[in-house]
């Protein structure tokens, strides 16, 4: 089979298709905006998925092929062979949907003094324009804080900034026509085939880099094959940093964010199966359906922005001990299936992981999917994040956590612990110390003991040794607090009544 021939980038940008060759495949939709479009309204901040100065929304056209879907992204880490085949609408876009006056969410901010020095507020607005977007009435002021927690403000603080994303639904509604932008995607689909885009090294004409896009599986596993150096991207939300902060020249990519087969998520009456492209968004959002207890882990990972571009799988593959989503799948008994040409295999997500930042695929494979069981009807699952910014933070110490009882004697134990070790890790002698035992004090006691054996955290920017060995122990605690069984209640209150 012969390779397609490479071809520009093509994607709908304000009113008409742009046509971009000629650039390196690693140039941010960020820097192609202020730099060859020259539209400045978005803003760079940090350059690190951070900040949200830089928020955009991309449009794809949905399954029904009649409808646009619009999710936001930092400009400033997604490189613009990413685009091809989409739509991207930016704050300049907004004025002229309601015939030249300001778009209500912009109106807004002016009326409730939202924006101070300017800078963060494009990001803001577009943000906003997708809660206006996605919603028919104003959120709950709790729900739009969430919705917004992907940027940050240095000025105002936050509450006229809240005030604005109610208020703008008080205006008479601007309604929003998909039709350019569908017809525009309709005429360039080509999603049924492999998009190569290419450029010259900007410091050596005769060596060229390749963005390679596979649009089916088969073919992902074959360009995976015949390309095993080439580094895998799915949402840029931690490769894009090694460009924008670390400089580095990340050779080939294989990008899989166009095979539909890696987005999808399928539940049976046993378990998930999620596919390694999948949304953080939208896999959080299946695993919550099943385990409400983790809501709050979805809802504090990152930032919407970083959800919507970054992958479940990307997020399992990179291997951070410091991830979120690696406890929680371990506490699950989530597994893995791994996939090379033609051959796949499957192994428990606990023996996935060799050490820091090592894991277990083989030149040529990659990771197809995770299957994660659903837990079962006595089955007890926490997960519990610290850092130091309650949003859209990095986790110091990270925490899944689940029981199965039998009556009151614990009949298994899974506890996986992040920023612990050199990997995310279950604590094996601590769950050693539960089987077997009644949920009590005295069993929590022993086994907070067995947790300061399995585990020897370092310290860092982030939280010192002793820090990060307490607040385990601590959350522990909680945990014990938080799931004691009726009888134990009631025993403890007898007590206290007979005291």
């Amino acid at each position: 089979m012969s390779d397609p021939t490479p071809r520009p980038i093509r994607f709908f940008h304000q009113g008409q298709i742009h046509t971009v060759e000629g650039l390196p495949p690693t140039t941010t939709v960020l820097q192609w905006l202020r730099e060859q479009a020259h539209c400045t309204g978005t803003k760079e901040g940090c350059a690190e998925g951070d900040c949200g100065a830089c928020t955009v929304v991309v449009g794809e056209v949905d399954e029904s092929g009649q409808a646009l879907t619009k999710t936001t992204v930092n400009a400033c880490i997604q490189f613009l062979p990413t685009l091809d085949g989409r739509a991207l609408f930016t704050v300049e876009d907004l004025q002229g949907m309601n015939g030249g006056a300001l778009h209500p969410c912009q109106q807004a901010m002016v009326d409730c003094h939202g924006s101070q020095c300017g800078f963060c507020t494009p990001g803001f607005v577009m943000s906003l324009w997708q809660v206006y977007e996605d919603q028919v009435q104003a959120l709950p002021r709790q729900d739009l804080a969430d919705a917004l927690s992907g940027n940050l403000c240095r000025c105002t603080g936050y509450r006229p900034i809240l005030d604005a994303g109610q208020k703008m639904f008080e205006a008479p509604r601007v309604v929003f026509d998909p039709t350019p932008a569908l017809n525009a995607l309709k005429a360039l689909d080509a999603t049924d085939q492999t998009f190569i885009h290419e450029a010259p090294e900007a410091t050596n004409p005769a060596k060229r880099t390749r963005f390679v896009a596979p649009a089916t599986l088969s073919e992902l596993a074959r360009w995976r094959q015949q390309m095993p150096q080439a580094r895998l991207l799915a949402g840029s939300t931690d490769v894009g940093l090694w460009v924008t902060k670390q400089m580095k020249p990340l050779g080939d990519i294989l990008y899989l964010g166009r095979v539909k087969e890696l987005k999808a998520i399928t539940a049976t009456s046993t378990g998930l199966t999620i596919g390694a492209a999948a949304s953080l968004e939208d896999a959080w959002a299946a695993i919550v359906q099943h385990v409400p207890a983790l809501r709050e882990i979805w809802l504090r990972f990152a930032s919407p922005p970083v959800r919507h571009a970054g992958t479940l799988g990307g997020n399992i593959a990179n291997g951070s001990p410091i991830g979120d989503s690696a406890p929680m799948l371990l506490a699950l008994n989530a597994e893995v299936t791994l996939r090379k040409g033609d051959w796949q295999r499957t192994l428990p997500l606990s023996s996935f992981y060799l050490d820091y930042m090592k894991n277990a695929l083989e030149p040529g494979e990659f990771l197809q999917s995770m299957h994660i069981p659903l837990p079962q009807q006595d089955d007890i699952v926490r997960g519990y994040k610290i850092s130091k910014r309650r949003d859209s933070d990095i986790s110091a110490v990270c925490a899944g956590l689940m029981l199965r009882l039998d009556g009151d004697v614990i009949a298994e134990a899974r506890l996986a612990w992040g920023g612990m070790a050199a990997t995310a890790k279950r604590a094996a002698l601590t769950e050693a110390a539960l089987i077997g035992q009644p949920w009590t004090e005295a069993t929590l006691r022993g086994a907070q003991a067995a947790l300061a054996q399995d585990f020897k955290p370092m310290t860092d920017l982030r939280a010192s040794q002793s820090y990060r060995s307490r607040v385990a122990v601590n959350l522990l605690e909680r945990f014990w607090l938080e799931t004691r069984t009726e009888h134990a209640l009631a025993a403890e209150k007898v007590q206290v009544w007979t005291a």
